[in-house]
């Protein structure tokens, strides 16, 4: 009886770890396809990415060395990355991937760095948090830090 229950215990085990698994390969890919549309400036993609209504927010340094909060809305955002002008060449290279699941809420954090015409304008992490629909996984809060010193660390 007790190899009977360690077994069915173990067959438990694997099964939810496989889900979990599937989960967060599910969310870092949603993140990677969210960024090759943000690369492309294509805002109909980038729509596509979000549950509703989005709050965007960084987090940097003004001039002065004073922490800023920086609030804008998802539809703002996918304007501004529309418009970019096409001679700008924008790419922000992922460094890590740490994919966190409960259910129907993830967090992606993702550390980057940020090029400008091939020259790092700044670095920092994203942290992303989602939500599990019909669809898919959608972003509902996404919030980076930006800053220019500690980028080579």
């Amino acid at each position: 009886m007790k190899y009977l229950f360690f077994l069915c215990f173990s067959l438990f085990l694997s099964v939810a770890v496989n889900a979990q698994n599937t989960d967060e390969a599910a969310v870092n890919q949603t993140v990677k396809d969210f960024f090759k549309a943000f690369h492309a400036k294509d805002s109909t993609a980038l729509r596509s990415f979000a549950y509703g209504y989005v709050e965007l927010q960084s987090i940097a340094k003004d001039k002065t060395g004073e922490v800023q909060l920086h609030n804008e809305t998802y539809e703002a955002f996918v304007k501004s990355i529309s418009t970019i002008p096409e001679n700008v060449a924008f790419e922000e290279r992922i460094l890590g991937y740490d994919i966190k699941v409960d259910g129907d809420m993830a967090n992606a954090w993702t550390p980057y760095e940020f090029y400008v015409n091939g020259e790092r304008s700044h670095c920092g992490v994203n942290s992303f948090q989602f939500i599990r629909t019909k669809e898919g996984w959608k972003i509902i809060y996404l919030i980076d830090t930006r800053r220019r010193q500690g980028c080579d660390e």
